[in-house]
This record gives structure tokens, sequence and C-alpha cells, in this order.
């Protein structure tokens, strides 16, 4: 009996046009949240990416689908300014400074209020993009306070909510017109992580499941 083939099956792979319409929205999406928050209108979104209504609802059914993108979008391009700084050699706490900056630069501060939304905050894909930063600076510090640099009594959710907050602009200030003051202010803040330290800070070092529990 004459053994049968089965022909492989074609993978079906995104157009170069659909992926490029996606990249444009998702960016759209990130500078419309960093300046008007997560509740701005979807149809500007679009409007701002350069597509119509129906790409944009192909793309992202819903309000919560985009966020989440734009969610797990900035926490990738942290990552990738985290391992960057990990990659380098000399300046352990050098490196932590470089970090810190690119991460103001990535508009962290803006996911606040969007992380708070009522999204599935366990999706598979946030919470893989979520591990994956907190593993990564993680090890930057700990290279840092090995190296005798880094206070000992700070932790990864100590960092991450002060460059947070430190990199938002204050209630009525326009958010793009603040940026000449972050990376100064930021400087200030990383000037008190280095050892020794010159202070007890009460309670104890705070990790990023900490804060999700708090």
């Amino acid at each position: 009996m004459t053994a049968t083939t089965t022909a492989p099956r074609k993978v079906t792979r995104p157009r170069a046009d659909a992926l490029r319409n996606r990249e444009r929205i998702v960016t759209a999406a990130r500078e419309m949240f960093t300046e008007f928050g997560p509740d701005v209108p979807l149809d500007d979104i679009a409007r701002r990416a350069g597509v119509g209504n129906a790409t944009l609802y192909r793309n992202f059914p819903d309000r919560d689908a985009l966020v989440r993108e734009v969610v797990c979008f900035v926490l990738d391009r942290t990552s990738e300014a985290a391992e960057q700084s990990l990659a380098e050699t000399g300046d352990a706490f050098g490196a932590l400074e470089r970090f810190v900056h690119a991460s103001a630069d990535e508009r962290i501060s803006a996911l606040c209020p969007m992380v708070q939304g009522a999204f599935d905050q366990h999706h598979p894909d946030l919470e893989a993009s979520r591990e994956r930063i907190e593993q990564l600076v993680e090890q930057l510090m700990d290279r840092a306070r090995a190296a005798g640099q880094l206070r000992a009594d700070v932790g990864v959710g100590d960092l991450m909510v002060a460059v947070a907050q430190l990199s938002r602009p204050p209630a009525g200030t326009a958010c793009l017109t603040f940026d000449g003051f972050v990376h100064r202010t930021l400087q200030l803040f990383l000037d008190g992580l280095r050892a020794p330290a010159r202070s007890e800070l009460p309670g104890t070092a705070v990790t990023m499941e900490g804060l999700r529990q708090s």
C-alpha cells in the first residue's frame, strides 16, 4: 500500500501593511494616552494613526485590548533598555542610572492610570512583560548592590514607583513641556540611592508584588 503524504500546511503571516497599521495604532495610542489619559476617544487615535476606524477595531476589538497592548509595548521597550544597561561593563551604578533615565523617556509614568483600569491584570501577555522587566531591574540593582554602590534597603518596587512618580508632570502642567525637568529630578533621586546610605528608610524594601497587593 502506498503511503500518502500530507502537504505541509502553509503558515499565514500578516501582511506588511497590516503590521505597519498595527504599529501606527499602538504608537498613536501611546502618544495620546500620555497626553490626554487612557480615556481618549478611539476615533481620535485612529485619526492620528492615519487609519480608518474599522482598521483600529479589526486589530483591537475594544479599549481594553488596545490599552493592554500599549502597556506591554512600553514595558517591553523598557526591558530592552534594561538589557542594554546589563550588557554594559564597568560602573554598575552608572548602568542603573542610564536605565532609569531611559525608562523616563519611554513615558513609563503614563502606565500608572492605565494599569489601574478595569482590564485583566492577569492576561498572559501582560504578566510576561511585567515579569521580564522586574527580573531585569532586579539584576541591575543586584549588580550595583554587589559593587557596594547601591544602598541595601531599596527594592525594585521602590525604584519603579519613584521613576513613575518623578517623571509624571504635576497637575495642570503640560506633559510635553515638563520633560526638561524630569531628568534633573530623577538624578536627585538616584543620588539618594547611592551607598553608603545617609539615612534610615521607614518600613521595608518594596517589591513589585507588594505593590500589587497593596
